[in-house]
């Protein structure tokens, strides 16, 4: 999971749900952290784009850390979302994806709470789509 979600999400995302998104290109850096990116959604999606940075990533202990610094037009109440993903293995050979997530508001920006309720069910059927493509092509990403 952590290979497809982080290390190869800029093709792989694309190519598993190309009904959601269109595409990923670097717009800045090297993939490392300080990498800025634009992830483009596909037509007819109700937002266009979103531009993240990298903050971190530990391949080590499948641990990614980036932010979500501007495209969807909820963002103009916010200077940034910050998500921190991590994948643990379960008892049963899978994974558990933890996430936490931080918003940060403008100086009178207000967080919507209905727009992080979306944000959150839009982010689990992503993993859950993903993980169902997985389990049906579990060579794919070997």
């Amino acid at each position: 999971m952590f290979k497809v979600f982080v290390l190869e999400a800029d093709t792989a995302i694309p190519k598993i749900l190309p009904q959601v998104v269109k595409n990923v290109e670097i717009l800045e850096g090297n993939g490392g952290p300080g990498t800025i990116k634009k992830t483009s959604f596909a037509e007819g999606r109700e937002v266009k784009y979103v531009k993240t940075q990298i903050d971190a990533t530990d391949k080590d202990n499948f641990t990614h850390c980036y932010s979500a610094i501007g495209g969807d037009p909820w963002m103009d109440a916010l200077e940034k979302v910050s998500y921190e993903i991590k994948m643990v293995s379960s008892s049963d050979g899978g994974s558990i994806i933890k996430t936490t997530t931080k918003y940060y508001p403008k100086e009178n920006g207000e967080i919507n709470e209905d727009q992080i309720k979306i944000g959150a069910e839009k982010a689990l059927a992503l993993f859950k789509a993903v993980e169902a493509y997985l389990l049906a092509n579990p060579d794919a990403y070997n």
